[in-house]
């Protein structure tokens, strides 16, 4: 019963996007099972998913038990502990991610290396450690060219270190990825936008302005893109 729930859960979560009914699902697979170990890493995703999808719902402790207690169950359960990884950044406990992200790069039998690269690097992006941050990102984009999140994290490391020319390099490979997703990274448009007006290049960070509002004018980034779309007129 308890793996049947686990698969009505993943299949309300990842193919239909209705996170509410998945977490009621996963979270009756973890009770009818309670060492079900997929059942409590996806309970963990959920949670994080509805940080990403309003901050009033974000309930990061909860999602913490869970990866937690999978990796209770399973020591070598890999992605919840990239998961959990997240979830400490998203709780702002960087250098706890830092612990449990970086052994992580170094486990050859991890199947993708460029989240474990791309998730440290985030950490030390947010920790101010821009060189390590810069290093962590080259390799996650060198694992997997595709991952355009990490070709925008590593346009922010390097426009935090003042290289505006080799962010606006990173950033580019960002959008410019052939992953259909790729394009709608609307954080990425500001960050070129930015990247590309500090350079003079006023011309081409107004169409990144006015593509970053097309996606979302009223998010935080599409406010960002407005205000200084005004500054360019």
């Amino acid at each position: 019963m308890s793996e049947s729930e686990y698969d009505i859960a993943s299949d309300l979560w990842l193919r239909q996007n209705r996170p509410r009914e998945a977490l009621e699902h996963a979270l009756d697979a973890v009770e009818l099972n309670e060492d079900n170990a997929e059942a409590h890493h996806l309970v963990a995703l959920v949670y994080l998913d509805f940080c990403g999808r309003n901050a009033d719902e974000c309930r990061l402790s909860d999602a913490e038990l869970h990866a937690r207690r999978a990796l209770e169950l399973r020591e070598d359960f890999r992605e919840a502990k990239n998961t959990l990884g997240v979830i400490l950044i998203h709780d702002k406990r960087w250098s706890d991610a830092v612990g449990v992200l970086e052994p992580l790069t170094r486990d050859m039998l991890y199947q993708t290396p460029e989240n474990a690269w791309g998730n440290l690097g985030w950490a030390y992006l947010e920790l101010g450690k821009l060189d390590q941050a810069v290093d962590a990102l080259r390799r996650s984009v060198a694992a997997e060219p595709r991952f355009c999140v990490g070709s925008y994290r590593l346009g922010l490391a390097l426009e935090k270190k003042g290289q505006p020319s080799q962010a606006a390099v990173a950033l580019t490979q960002a959008l410019e990825t052939p992953e259909p997703a790729c394009k709608n990274l609307q954080l990425a448009w500001a960050a070129r936008a930015r990247v590309r007006f500090q350079l003079g290049r006023m011309e081409e960070a107004r169409s990144d302005l006015e593509q970053c509002v097309s996606l979302d004018k009223e998010s935080r980034a599409g406010k960002e893109c407005r205000s200084m779309l005004q500054k360019l007129k």
